[in-house]
């Protein structure tokens, strides 16, 4: 296997948390978003999307998703299980990991792709440009303060998101969270649980493995 990687991008961050969660090592090629490698000619024939992370298998099969490559490397790596092994957990990691990226992760990205200069026509990632709509950078925000709330909710009397094991929905979300930093939203002094959940897991070794966010 060959994983494509920019350790300093959210959604490969969320693939080598669950990586290290799974203490695998995997032969990784950086691929640096900032000087515009996704676009070199030989990066875009392993993915003619233009985006990471993505893990290319021995029989030359790639796969693109970031939720895909972590179902992938949980049915050939199945211990530590992160994505449950009964039928409601499974569902509730489901849930939530799904709740994290479409509440939370997918609005921080508007704001900041609709939002930042040096996002001016790259609104959207992959091959094809996309203006700014900066109505969605506005709207963003307060739909991520508002997941943020419900988190807060969720993890009261919890130590995890979703099932009483740490999973992939509380990577899903300790990313969305890191990640809508860098839009200046943060959890609120009053929201204790979603704290003292996200101080906990930034103390695994899995994320003190992960390169300091940007």
């Amino acid at each position: 296997m060959k994983y494509y990687d920019f350790g300093l991008a959210p959604n490969p961050r969320r693939v080598n948390f669950f990586i290290n969660e799974k203490g695998l090592e995997i032969d990784t090629v950086e691929i640096n978003l900032r000087t515009g490698d996704q676009f070199s000619e030989a990066f875009l024939k392993v993915n003619p999307q233009a985006t990471v992370p993505c893990l290319e298998l021995d029989d030359g099969t790639v796969l693109l998703e970031t939720m895909a490559i972590c179902r992938y490397l949980e049915a050939v790596h199945p211990t530590p299980c992160l994505f449950g092994s009964q039928a409601l957990d499974i569902a509730r990691i489901e849930q939530w990991s799904r709740r994290a990226e479409m509440e939370g992760f997918l609005p921080v990205a508007d704001a900041l792709r609709n939002g930042e200069p040096r996002f001016a026509n790259r609104a959207v990632p992959g091959p094809q440009d996309y203006a700014q709509i900066p109505a969605l950078a506005e709207r963003g925000k307060p739909r991520c303060q508002a997941f943020f709330a419900v988190l807060d909710k969720q993890l009261a009397g919890r130590e995890f998101v979703a099932s009483e094991f740490f999973s992939a929905a509380d990577i899903n979300a300790y990313i969305t969270v890191e990640f809508a930093a860098r839009v200046g939203v943060k959890p609120d002094a009053t929201m204790a649980n979603l704290l003292r959940w996200y101080k906990a897991v930034g103390e695994r070794p899995s994320v003190r493995a992960l390169p300091a966010p940007p």
